[in-house]
């Protein structure tokens, strides 16, 4: 399972050299081996592409009074519209002779290019040339001694290509806010040799999104610390999010994932909303060897969620796990319901479901849950079909929870605890 960031080191190494070839274009001075015959052509070449330049100023006023002609034409005496039409005429003539001269002058560059002996570049009106030297010459003079300090403004210049390819990977935009304010304060004003521009960009995002992921915590661990403390009462943790995102069948996982670590657990059928909902909870349960409590649909779900409480107590059984009608986090009516279950049953876990192939949207949702009932942590679902990992990198950001398990099939057992350096080492970093 590789996430977008599949593709970010080969973008994020083009980025990388963008920006360190902005620092690094000072001419360096060389020798000057430069033949009479070469200086001719290089002095051939600049004149060459100035006259390119001044036609092609020409050519755009040409174009201009063609159209400005082509335009009044219609509204002219017949005398008039005669004389017109000639100055059309001669016109485009002009136009046809001067694209056909420019064409004619590359091509005599492209040719001169050829001849030379040396690689003759023409930027911004200099000539830069590449000497021909050895290997390592060429090694040791670019690679090993050249020095680059990346500035504010080529910094700026090439951020944009960043931010475009976190958004387009689902980094939510406060995310990608952060990375690259984060970055500029790395980068800007350090210099460095040019061989390890690359590996310090790496290690600086690396840095970043290591801070900017939420630490974990294990959720057995949690369960037995509230053993210890009051074993007459059942660890309730309580699922939310919306229809759709694999919410029931994470709670599956789970009560499986807790049967292997030795702690027992009761499921709750608190979605009396949808159709065939307790149908399919009581499927899993029956799939994997754990009690389903619930009542007919229509129920309130915060009286089946007490009567799972009330069963675990009575048969000593360590977790609750409550399923919960999925429900779009704009319905006011079905988040006043979910908020009646937490006051109720007073869950030890709130945990939001969502999935993270759906980006952005994941992000909302898991905001909106966190502000009607407060989550204490998430699961992404379908996370072994999510080729950019933006998800799973934001939306603990955004909500300031730790992402818990990531779902990664559809067997029970394909659920993993998340962790942050795995996660890391998926990005590519």
């Amino acid at each position: 399972m590789n996430f977008m960031f599949g593709k970010l080191k080969e973008k994020l190494k083009s980025w990388t050299e963008k920006l360190a070839k902005k620092e690094t274009s000072v001419e360096e001075p060389h020798e000057d081996i430069s033949t009479p015959e070469i200086k001719e052509k290089e002095e051939e070449i600049i004149k060459l592409s100035k006259e390119i330049e001044e036609n092609k100023e020409k050519l755009k006023e040409t174009e201009e009074d063609y159209l400005i002609k082509e335009k009044i034409k219609d509204s002219l005496e017949p005398s008039e519209e005669i004389q017109t039409k000639r100055e059309i005429e001669k016109k485009e003539k002009e136009l046809s002779n001067l694209k056909i001269n420019l064409e004619e002058k590359k091509e005599i560059i492209k040719k001169q290019e050829i001849i030379s002996p040396k690689k003759i570049v023409v930027k911004d009106k200099k000539i830069e040339r590449e000497e021909n030297k050895s290997i390592f010459q060429k090694v040791k003079e670019k690679v090993t001694f050249a020095k680059v300090t990346i500035t504010d403004d080529s910094f700026d210049i090439y951020s944009d290509d960043l931010e475009e390819l976190l958004l387009e990977n689902n980094v939510a935009f406060e995310v990608t806010e952060k990375i690259l304010k984060e970055l500029r304060k790395k980068l800007v004003g350090k210099e460095l040799l040019r061989k390890e521009v690359e590996s310090e960009i790496y290690d600086s995002f690396k840095e970043i999104i290591n801070e900017i992921l939420i630490d974990s915590f294990n959720i057995t661990d949690k369960i037995k610390e509230k053993q210890k403390s009051n074993p007459s009462e059942p660890f309730i943790i309580l699922f939310c999010g919306i229809n759709g995102t694999g919410k029931t069948t994470s709670i599956a996982k789970i009560a499986e994932y807790l049967k292997k670590e030795n702690v027992t657990s009761v499921l709750a059928a608190g979605d009396t909303f949808r159709a065939a909902s307790i149908e399919q909870l009581q499927h899993h349960g029956d799939k994997i060897g754990i009690k389903v409590i619930s009542h007919e649909y229509g129920h309130d779900p915060a009286s089946v969620s007490y009567d799972a409480v009330a069963y675990a107590k009575k048969h000593a059984i360590d977790v609750v796990l409550i399923d919960t009608a999925g429900r779009m986090h704009s319905n006011k009516n079905l988040m006043n319901e979910i908020e009646k279950i937490s006051r109720v049953v007073k869950p030890n876990l709130k945990i939001f479901v969502g999935e993270s192939i759906t980006g952005n949207d994941a992000i909302e949702q898991a905001k909106s849950f966190n502000w009607a009932i407060g989550i204490d942590g998430i699961i992404l679902s379908k996370a072994d079909i999510d080729e950019k990992g933006g998800t799973a990198l934001s939306v603990g950001y955004v909500t300031k929870k730790p992402i818990l398990f990531l779902g990664t099939g559809q067997d029970y057992g394909s659920i993993e605890v998340f962790d942050k350096e795995k996660f890391i080492e998926r990005l590519g970093l």
